[in-house]
């Protein structure tokens, strides 16, 4: 038979009431919590969550959401928030929205609903009208009109970056390539950084900045090729792009580094202990996944957040770049 808290109660000789205290984290004295823990685990005791949650207005769990996790960026960027949250206590839905508005509408009235108690969320959707600052929210890479927090690596330094390195390596003119979303995020900052460089040490660069949805991409960087042939030097907005580029180039018989360097952005890696898909401007996935996760926490307690958040990046060279001597 299934043990309740009468019986954790009995067993550990206090009341149900400092059974309830020790389950829901409020303090109580250290011999008392002891015995309540003892007799939780002697009783093998599994507190019914659901009434717990309507007891505290709390589900102890979240709600990620991510554009695709087929892409490895966002499925590593998962598993270290699901790896953090487990740490405290928390649980995790995954929202893989897909370009679907709807699918994160649904994950927002959640939070509203009291099933989860906040969201973290990667989005490119215009989901924008729902996301208020009283909603505990916190976004990467994206900002909203409303006053939401949101973690962002430092991708103007790290276009900056990218332009020096490439500069550092012998490349005469460089290129940006990219493309940007209708909804106002910090990625553009990456093609600023770039192109701030090379303005302040004024090395000759050229610009393919696509819209998004990008239509016939392949053909896009091939026509850009032929009409800048002297570029010698590519950074593209993600590492994605950057296989993109190498990819189409191949098929004029161009390779790097030999015929052009490339950098990207992200550091996408295809499994843990795989290096670097190409010479890229990385960020620490752990080090965004654990601020994310501090910052929701301390959303939902009520204790006030940044709004904005920025971290560091690296360069780590692959084979898309020559190593210096």
């Amino acid at each position: 038979m299934k043990a309740t808290m009468k019986d954790v109660a009995a067993l550990a000789g206090v009341g149900v009431g400092t059974v309830s205290r020790v389950i829901n984290g409020v303090k109580v004295k250290e011999i008392t919590r002891k015995k309540v823990e003892a007799a939780i685990d002697e009783l093998s005791y599994e507190p019914d969550e659901y009434a717990r949650a309507l007891k505290t207005n709390r589900s102890n769990t979240l709600a990620l959401i991510l554009p695709t996790i087929w892409h490895p960026f966002f499925s590593e960027l998962a598993y270290y928030i699901e790896e953090e949250l487990s740490k405290q206590g928390y649980k995790l839905y995954l929202c893989n929205a897909d370009g679907d508005p709807e699918k994160e509408y649904e994950y927002i009235q959640m939070v509203k609903q009291n099933k989860v108690d906040g969201i973290i969320g990667i989005t490119y959707s215009d989901v924008d009208k729902y996301v208020s600052s009283n909603l505990p929210f916190v976004s990467i890479d994206r900002h909203f009109s409303e006053d939401v927090t949101y973690v962002t690596s430092d991708n103007f330094g790290g276009g900056t970056l990218a332009a020096k390195e490439l500069v550092m390596r012998g490349c005469k003119t460089v290129a940006y390539i990219g493309g940007f979303s209708p909804f106002p995020n910090e990625t553009v900052n990456r093609r600023e950084g770039f192109l701030s460089y090379c303005r302040d040490k004024k090395i000759p660069f050229k610009i393919l900045d696509m819209p998004e949805p990008i239509t016939d991409l392949h053909n896009q960087i091939l026509q850009f090729i032929k009409e800048n042939d002297t570029i010698d030097g590519i950074f593209t907005v993600n590492d994605f792009m950057g296989l993109t580029v190498l990819e189409t180039l191949k098929t004029i018989g161009k390779t790097a580094p030999q015929d052009f360097q490339l950098i990207g952005f992200d550091g996408v890696r295809m499994a843990r202990e795989r290096k670097y898909t190409l010479s890229t401007i990385a960020q620490s996935v752990p080090l965004m996944a654990a601020t994310a996760v501090d910052a929701i926490l301390n959303k939902i307690k009520g204790i006030e957040v940044p709004k904005r958040i920025i971290l560091p990046v690296n360069f780590v060279s692959n084979n898309t770049t020559i190593e210096l001597r």
